[in-house]
């Protein structure tokens, strides 16, 4: 049976240390309790192999409590509601953790309660209970715990929250959509190719096909005997480059070359800066400094391309450097982002700003998807038409051909 090594404080006040024998970490509080002893620290006894048995089983226990984006909303206003109605943090992880269903949102609360019934601070025992919390997250609890106003912080990351899982799922269906447009108009044309345009073979038999018709004919043959070597190469050339890109050098290049690709480019660029914008003014706007801001966002930041510059600004930042002067310094951002930044600095409020830049590239974004999804149907639409124009014209022209040659035979 696991042992525990522990330090509290009695009844009458006097601090005591000991060791007790129990099943889990749970059952030693509970003889705690019963011993009318409030724990202060409570820490499992090292495994024979050296290793702490109380952190590889969090380790354990904090893989097993991952959370998606929509559970981490639903926890942390769920969370917010709670102490905005006047509860202490301990009766509000309490009511979370007396849950009827079994949920991840349970085991974390049930977590929270037991770190902070110890003496640990939620923004600590953030990460504790769940891998999934962010560090952006668990800095803008500690800025609540330090403020006192925790609740109010907790409501305002919930609306940031959902802000940023909506612009994401907007730029997944701005990239999806058009991709699968793309690929069913692309199947469609290698069906005509493949399975139609042999069967004009036995029309030219007897006679010469048109230009136009022998191209068709020349592809059909092609991707009839060796379509299964395109897909091969296909396949090996996308494992190739998915290997690539997982590197840094190859990351950094991928990074910097897809928000220059025409069309989608510019809608990866302006959700960066929505994202940017947001993240940085809901950070300012709760109480953190500048530079920590700066440098929790370029940990967030997945561009590497984007991150190295952030990482660039935030080391002139904190030499003394204006947001828009390092911004500026280090190249890379558009110049109207970088106007609208210089006039928050101007006016005092730069979170104001920011998030105006937010809710700017927001609209700028959903624009240019709009733009994407108006354009991408009658381009796949026109170059199916060239393809099926194409086989019907071989079609009636080798009827007609035909027609002719009977003419002259009679």
């Amino acid at each position: 049976m696991p042992a525990f090594t522990y330090e509290a404080i009695a009844a009458g006040g006097g601090r005591t240390r000991g060791v007790l024998e129990a099943k889990s970490r749970q059952e030693a509080l509970a003889q705690l309790g019963r011993q009318r002893l409030q724990p202060i620290r409570l820490q499992e006894e090292v495994a024979a192999a050296g290793a702490p048995l109380a952190a590889v089983g969090q380790a354990q226990a904090s893989s097993e409590r991952q959370m998606n984006e929509a559970q981490i909303i639903s926890f942390t206003e769920e969370l917010g509601d709670l102490l905005d109605a006047g509860l202490q943090l301990e009766g509000a992880l309490r009511m979370m953790e007396q849950r009827s269903e079994a949920s991840a949102l349970k085991a974390v609360a049930q977590s929270l309660r037991t770190q902070v019934r110890e003496g640990t601070s939620l923004s600590r025992a953030l990460k504790v209970a769940s891998s999934s919390f962010s560090d952006l997250y668990c800095n803008l609890v500690a800025a609540g715990e330090v403020s006192g106003a925790l609740g109010a912080i907790l409501q305002r990351q919930v609306l940031y929250l959902k802000k940023l899982n909506d612009l994401k799922a907007r730029v997944i269906q701005a990239l999806i959509y058009p991709m699968f447009v793309t690929g069913a108009g692309i199947l469609l044309m290698v069906l005509f190719v493949v399975v139609l345009v042999p069967q004009l073979e036995t029309l030219f038999k007897s006679q010469k096909p048109p230009l136009i018709t022998q191209l068709l004919l020349g592809a059909s043959r092609f991707l009839v005997h060796w379509g299964w070597m395109v897909v091969a190469t296909l396949a090996l050339g996308g494992i190739a480059f998915w290997q690539a890109v997982q590197k840094p050098a190859g990351r950094s290049w991928w990074d910097q070359a897809r928000v220059k690709i025409p069309v989608a480019g510019p809608v990866l660029e302006a959700a960066f800066y929505a994202q940017f914008s947001q993240t940085l003014a809901n950070l300012l706007g709760n109480g953190v400094t500048l530079l920590q801001a700066m440098q929790l966002v370029s940990r967030a930041t997945s561009n590497t391309f984007y991150r190295a510059r952030l990482e660039k600004a935030a080391l002139q930042i904190s030499e003394g450097f204006s947001l828009s002067r390092a911004l500026r310094q280090v190249g890379g951002f558009a110049d109207t982002f970088l106007d609208l930044v210089a006039v928050g600095e101007q006016t005092g409020d730069l979170a104001k700003a920011l998030d105006k830049a937010g809710a700017r590239y927001e609209k700028e974004m959903d624009r240019r998807i709009q733009k994407i999804t108006a354009l991408i149907q009658p381009v796949i639409i026109v170059i199916i038409a060239l393809v099926v124009g194409a086989v019907v014209y071989s079609i009636i022209t080798s009827i007609f051909d035909a027609m002719s040659g009977m003419r002259k035979s009679l």
